[in-house]
């Protein structure tokens, strides 16, 4: 898997944890996948992105 061995993707993991921590985690998977999801359309020829505002911050006001 692109010359990364099981051990080094390990550690990378552990290194990600620490910077970000495990609260954080769920919201870059989530943002990630969503680039990833608008790139392939993007490269589909499709015009529309998904853009969606966060909840939390409606409710507050």
């Amino acid at each position: 898997m692109f010359g990364f061995s099981m051990p080094a993707l390990i550690i990378i993991l552990l290194i990600v944890l620490v910077i970000f921590g495990a609260g954080k985690l769920p919201e870059i998977g989530s943002a990630l996948g969503k680039s990833i999801k608008n790139f392939k359309n993007a490269s589909d020829g499709k015009d529309e992105i998904e853009i969606k505002p966060k909840k939390d911050d409606d409710s507050k006001a």
